[in-house]
């Protein structure tokens, strides 16, 4: 791997790990100051709601900037969001700004892969970006719920910093003030990746150009034999992932009796298997294998179910390794080739924004579901339900696509994969 990369990678993980905390304490903020239970589902389709707006926008403006500068920009909007937070503004509210910059960094962060590496490094890249971003949550997700917890936030609010007063007198106050440090550490990192000799794309000046040149893409895109299977899979898969915190969040409390700090150990959990999943598959998988593995989504979708039948911590921490892990496998190579083709019909930065635009799509609608099932009075129990039953027909049908393509299109998805075979750049 390239010097560079590793830069690109110390840079992702502190503005995760900075996310995911800051999740955690926004949950708390909302439990502590009597807000509706609705509005802790919420978090998730607020964060996703400018990946979706914005999304014909930010593509392009990744193209058209060098993409450490995109990344420090963007790093510094999540601060604001951030600050927002710690100041008194609404939570959902804060945490749409957070989202507002994770929408803008995520195009630079993957689309600069593909202008440092080779092909036959995306898969590996990709492996070791998705393993340290999901180490990342789990460290975010835990730190977070222990910087909320009784015994860190008593040390944090007992600190008084001298001829100042922060004005920080709560728990979830104390955790976003250290939140906001680890978005500074990243800033840093931002500061020093470094520019490519990929062409930069000019900016379009009107609205109109930009939405016609995103429709475009995202056309172009759902029409590719390939990119269509991975577009489909991949927004699936992160549509559940960005809802399935908040349902073992809600599974904990209701099965384990557990809280805030005690429930986000166990989303720590599914994460540490959805990173070995990933580096299993980034070591073992090659791109024109990625359409392989669609079958586990099914098999994902069935393991969810199961959770409405475990009560014990002992046997639920494998459980949810097992259920990450599968995850993990399967959404790498598949994110690889979905890059890969974007790359080849569109350039990297486009091809990040579509491919955000329909996975945060995902993860809006299907938040919007959760917070309508929560605000309505269904359990957390039914909720998983659905959603296992939804994933594992939805992966199926998917699955069937594919199948038709090779059938239908046989000549067509063998040359493409003929050309994620190739070693060239």
């Amino acid at each position: 791997m390239k010097k560079g990369f590793y830069t690109i990678m110390s840079a992702q993980f502190f503005s995760s790990l900075a996310d995911n905390a800051l999740f955690v304490a926004a949950i708390e903020l909302l439990k502590s100051t009597g807000a509706p239970t609705w509005q802790i589902p919420a978090l998730s389709p607020m964060f996703a709601l400018f990946y979706v707006i914005l999304a014909p926008f930010l593509g392009a403006f990744a193209d058209a900037v060098p993409k450490g500068r995109v990344m420090f920009i963007s790093n510094g909007v999540k601060v604001v969001g951030c600050l927002m937070m710690l100041f008194g503004a609404h939570p959902l509210l804060s945490y749409a700004i957070v989202g507002l910059g994770a929408a803008a960094y995520s195009p630079a962060k993957y689309g600069i892969l593909t202008e440092l590496l080779p092909n036959s490094q995306l898969v590996k890249a990709n492996g070791w970006i998705e393993g340290l971003t999901i180490l990342s949550v789990i460290l975010g997700v835990v730190l977070g719920g222990q910087l909320v917890g009784p015994v860190i936030s008593r040390h944090l609010l007992a600190f008084d910093m001298p001829f100042f007063d922060t004005g920080v007198g709560t728990a979830p106050e104390a955790a976003i003030t250290i939140i906001c440090v680890l978005y500074g550490v990243a800033a840093a990192f931002n500061l020093r990746i470094p520019r490519t000799d990929a062409p930069l794309q000019p900016l379009a000046s009107r609205v109109g150009i930009l939405l016609r040149d995103f429709s475009s893409c995202n056309a172009r895109l759902w029409g590719d034999k390939l990119g269509q299977i991975s577009l489909s899979t991949t927004t699936l898969f992160w549509g559940i992932l960005g809802n399935l915190r908040v349902i073992v969040f809600a599974w904990a409390a209701v099965a384990l009796g557990y809280n805030v700090t005690q429930a986000s150990t166990l989303v720590g959990v599914v994460a540490i298997g959805t990173a070995v999943g990933a580096v299993v598959a980034s070591m073992r998988m090659r791109l024109d294998q990625a359409t392989s593995v669609i079958p586990l989504g099914a098999l994902m979708g069935i393991l969810m179910i199961g959770l409405n039948f475990l009560t014990n911590v002992w046997v639920a921490a494998p459980f949810l390794i097992l259920l990450g892990a599968i995850g993990g496998f399967l959404v790498v190579p598949m994110n690889a080739l979905l890059q890969h083709r974007g790359a080849n019909l569109m350039g990297a930065g486009r091809s990040i924004a579509v491919q955000n635009f329909n996975e945060q799509a995902c993860i809006l609608g299907l938040g919007a579901f959760l917070t309508g099932m929560t605000k309505f009075g269904l359990g957390a129990f039914t909720t998983i339900t659905i959603f296992g039953l939804v994933v594992a027909g939805t992966m199926v049908l998917i699955y069937r696509w594919h199948q038709s393509n090779r059938v239908k299109y046989r000549a067509e998805v063998e040359h493409l994969l003929a050309i994620a075979r190739s070693d060239k750049h």
